[in-house]
C-alpha cells in the first residue's frame, strides 16, 4: 500500500439489511483497537457527496448489535453515477482525511465502489449486506438469516388461514433477480412450491404446484413465488394460475418491506461481527477492493469483481429437497 492508513470511512447503501448495525460496530471497535480513526459517511454514496460525515467513537455504536435497519441511513444516489459526482465525492474524502473506505451492502454499491476506487486508486473493502444473498463467493450475507426466518414466520401464520379454506395462497417474496430467499423460506415452511426464475418456465412451475396440492388430495396450498420471476409478481401469477385452473381461487400476499426489518437472528449478529472485523484485518494485510466473504464458516477475501459479476447458483440438492418435501 502506498501509504498507512490513518483514518476509514465506513456507510451502508442499498437496501437495508438487519445486521447493518453490528457490521458498523465491529467496524469501528475494530479499527479503533488498531489505533485507525473512524469516520460514519450518512445515508451512503450521497454522504460522501454531501460531506455528511462524523467521527465516531467506541460510545456511538454502544447498544446497536440488536437494532434492525442501520443508524448511519443508507439511500440509493443518482449522482455518484456520474463522474462529477464521484469527483465530488473523492474531494469530501480528501477534505476528511480518509484514507479507505468500507462499503456494506449489496451488488449495486459494490458496482459503485469499484469503479470508485478504478477512478481514484482508493483502497475499499465491501462487506456483504442483503437479504437476497446472491452475491458470488460468499456462502451467507448479513441479513439473509433474519428475513429468512421472518419469511417462514409469516408462512407459519397464514397456514391457519389456508388450512380453513380450499385455495392456493401465493405468498411473494423479496430476493431482487435470485430465488434464495424463495426456495429456502418454502422448504423451511412446508410450502408446496416455490416459484423462481432459476427454474423451468413460470407455466410449467404453476402446473408443478397445481399437482403437488392434488397429489395430497386437498385444494388448499401455499406457494412462495420470487417478486422477479415474472412481470407482475405474485398478481401476475396469480393471474395465469386462475386462467389455468379456474377450479382454484387463489389470494396472493405480498410481504414486502416486512422481510426487511425486525432485530437480526444470532447468526447475523455473529457473521456481520465477523465479517466487520475482517475488513479491517483486510485493510491492515494491505488489501483492497475484496468483498469479505464466509465459505465453510471461514473467513474469505472475494474480488469486487468477480462477487459482481459472477453468479451464484441455486444448489441442485435444495431444490431437489423441495420436489421431495412437498410430495
Amino acid at each position: 500500500m502506498e501509504y498507512k492508513i490513518n483514518c476509514i470511512g465506513v456507510f451502508t447503501s442499498g437496501g437495508d439489511a438487519p445486521g447493518m448495525n453490528a457490521a458498523i460496530r465491529a467496524v469501528t471497535r475494530a479499527a479503533i483497537s488498531n489505533g485507525i480513526k473512524v469516520k460514519a459517511i450518512y445515508r451512503g454514496y450521497k454522504g460522501l457527496i454531501d460531506d455528511d460525515i462524523r467521527e465516531f467513537t467506541t460510545q456511538d455504536v454502544s447498544g446497536i448489535v440488536q437494532r434492525g435497519g442501520t443508524i448511519i441511513k443508507s439511500a440509493r444516489c443518482m449522482e455518484f453515477k456520474m463522474p462529477e459526482g464521484r469527483k465530488l465525492a473523492y474531494e469530501n474524502m480528501v477534505k476528511e482525511g480518509i484514507d479507505a473506505l468500507i462499503a456494506i451492502g449489496g451488488d449495486g454499491t459494490f458496482t459503485g465502489a469499484r469503479l470508485f476506487a478504478q477512478e481514484y486508486n482508493v483502497p475499499i473493502i465491501g462487506i456483504p449486506g442483503t437479504i437476497d444473498n446472491d452475491l458470488w463467493g460468499t456462502d451467507a450475507t448479513i441479513g439473509y438469516d433474519t428475513a429468512l426466518n421472518t419469511i417462514m414466520h409469516c408462512v407459519d401464520m397464514l397456514r391457519d388461514t389456508a388450512t380453513s379454506h380450499e385455495r392456493v395462497f401465493l405468498v411473494e417474496v423479496m430476493g431482487r433477480d435470485a430465488g434464495f430467499l424463495t426456495l429456502n423460506a418454502a422448504i423451511a415452511a412446508g410450502a408446496e412450491a416455490a416459484i423462481i426464475p432459476e427454474r423451468a418456465t413460470i407455466l410449467e412451475q404453476i402446473e408443478e404446484a397445481i399437482g403437488q396440492g392434488r397429489r395430497k388430495s386437498k385444494n388448499s396450498s401455499i406457494v412462495l413465488v420470487q417478486e422477479h420471476a415474472i412481470d407482475g409478481g405474485a398478481q401476475a401469477v396469480a393471474k395465469m394460475m386462475e386462467e389455468a385452473h379456474p377450479e382454484y381461487s387463489t389470494r396472493v400476499t405480498i410481504l414486502g418491506h416486512l422481510q426487511r426489518g425486525g432485530s437480526p437472528t444470532a447468526n447475523d449478529r455473529i457473521l456481520a461481527s465477523r465479517m466487520g472485523i475482517a475488513a479491517i484485518q483486510a485493510l491492515l494485510e494491505e488489501q483492497r477492493n475484496v468483498m469479505i466473504g464466509v465459505q465453510n464458516d471461514a473467513i474469505v477475501y472475494v474480488p469486487l469483481t468477480k462477487a459482481i459479476h459472477e453468479k451464484k447458483d441455486i444448489k441442485a440438492d435444495k431444490w431437489a429437497a423441495m420436489q421431495i418435501l412437498s410430495i
